[in-house]
């Protein structure tokens, strides 16, 4: 068959399957931010019906015999096509090894699961969830062993899913990291008073006031709205479909103005890595962002690197102070800055502060092990849980919404993906000090906006969408392979400078 036929089968082809995903991606949108609670039994079986479809169409015959015939011929395409080409191989040939009943099963599983999670997590109930948890942990394992390979087996193969490459070995080494160089000092840090005349606490924040700083900050961002969207959720997150289309969600609490503030900066962060990618890798396999690690390095630098940073805030609090009279008239700019960068040992790894944050990851990628291990099972989560809090954080958990219901990621079977969290915040504090190489980051951001940090995300990360793995675009960025020290260092400069550790 000629060349051109096969290209033009396979762009045919991909339009059909991101039709299907797309109404996907709006189900799954609508049911995180507006369904009514009523409505999930039905749309479980459009769901199934859809998600049936979508497996037969990326799984059946003459899907397998285009993709080969193209992965035949991989070397007659171009770089991009080529890439395109691989990926679809690889996620082809894993499909290909889950059974279609189990699957269909799976997603209408998922199109329900997070709702009865949330519900269990405001109603302190965790044995509510516990039963449809251990169907989420049973069909992980069972995706572990139809994804197993001679080189990538158990718990490994959930963690390629989210970092392609990525092993218990390269985690286990990187925690080893922090565990060493940066645990001592985080539990020094905890333990020093923060100088501050004033608190946000006793103080309420209304709803109104606070989507009002919303919109100002993405706007500060230079989030396009002609784009995306902001909405909220029981937690934040940030889905996107091509770099025409891009939402984000937030959660307000009336007594905690810091949480929405900083989770809108980070779901911003996501959305402004999703719209800069080459609009080329639209609907094709490259589209979106590198892996999850880069992901989260691009929100994580928003929120923590710049949102938390001197300089953003001291240009940008006349305003906040302008939007939050009475709440923030006794506290000063300098106070602000401190109670945003506070560190203290919390419950909530989304409330968490910056230094104590990789704690949070490595006590769920320890769980996740065990769990899909066999040494413990779902109904031991909420003891394991306590006791690496006290032994990790030396604090007690009062209940289960604030322990082992807190996240979202499970109901979702999203295992293997917590560890990018703290693998992400590495890469992104290698990215800044490459940044400020080429130019000054606080004066930049003294302009009012983000925009100079944008254009450098853009060209150094950004613009490749999925065509480069993060090792590739760390290296061009940065002129190094990924160094751990690198975060350690930002994160010991910037907290020895608040606590006046010398």
């Amino acid at each position: 068959m000629e060349l051109q036929t096969l290209l033009n089968d396979y762009q045919a082809l991909s339009l059909k399957r991101n039709a299907l995903g797309y109404a996907n991606y709006m189900i799954s949108w609508d049911s995180e931010t507006e369904a009514p609670v009523g409505c999930f039994e039905l749309r479980s079986q459009m769901v199934g019906v859809l998600a049936g479809e979508s497996f037969r169409l990326s799984t059946c015959d003459e899907t397998k015999t285009l993709i080969n015939a193209l992965y035949e011929r991989i070397d007659e395409l171009d770089e991009d096509m080529k890439k395109i080409i691989k990926k679809e191989k690889r996620g082809l040939d894993q499909m290909s090894k889950i059974p279609e009943a189990e699957y269909i099963e799976y997603s209408m599983l998922m199109s329900k699961s997070s709702q009865i999670w949330a519900k269990a997590k405001n109603d302190n109930d965790f044995e509510a969830f516990a039963g449809t948890l251990e169907k989420i942990v049973e069909f992980q394992k069972k995706m572990m062993k139809y994804l197993e390979t001679d080189t990538l087996k158990g718990y490994d193969v959930l963690l390629d899913q989210y970092e392609e490459g990525a092993t218990m070995a390269l985690y286990d080494e990187f925690f080893k990291v922090l565990k060493e160089d940066l645990v001592p000092f985080v539990l020094e840090v905890a333990s020093l008073p923060l100088d501050v005349k004033n608190t946000l606490e006793n103080k309420t924040f209304s709803l109104e006031k606070q989507e009002e700083l919303s919109k100002y900050l993405l706007d500060v961002m230079k989030f396009d709205w002609d784009h995306g969207v902001i909405k909220t959720s029981e937690h934040p997150f940030t889905s996107g479909f091509s770099s025409q289309e891009v939402r984000i969600t937030t959660h307000y609490y009336l007594e905690n103005l810091l949480f929405s503030m900083y989770s809108v900066i980070h779901e911003g962060g996501h959305a402004l890595y999703e719209l800069g990618v080459n609009s080329k890798y639209d609907l094709t396999a490259l589209g979106g962002g590198s892996t999850m690690a880069m992901h989260e390095s691009q929100s994580r630098f928003y929120e923590n690197i710049i949102g938390r940073s001197y300089a953003f805030l001291e240009t940008h609090y006349s305003k906040i102070q302008e939007i939050f009279k009475e709440e923030l008239q006794d506290i000063s700019m300098d106070d602000f800055f401190k109670l945003a960068n506070e560190v203290k040992c919390s419950l909530i790894r989304t409330e968490a502060d910056e230094l104590t944050y990789p704690l949070h990851i490595m006590l769920r990628y320890e769980i996740e092990k065990l769990l899909l291990t066999d040494q413990i099972k779902v109904r031991d989560l909420p003891n394991v849980w306590n006791k690496m809090m006290k032994e990790y954080l030396g604090i007690d958990v009062p209940s289960d919404t604030e322990g082992v219901l807190q996240d979202t990621h499970w109901s979702g079977g999203s295992f293997g993906y917590f560890p990018t969290y703290a693998y992400g915040s590495a890469i992104a504090a290698q990215l800044y000090y490459a940044m400020a190489k080429d130019f000054n980051i606080d004066e930049a951001l003294k302009t009012g906006t983000t925009e100079e940090v944008n254009k450098w995300l853009k060209m150094h990360v950004h613009q490749y969408g999925g065509s480069k793995l993060p090792q590739e675009i760390l290296k061009e960025a940065t002129n190094e392979e990924f160094n751990p020290h690198y975060y350690v260092k930002y994160l010991k400069e910037k907290y020895s400078k608040i606590y006046n550790i010398n």
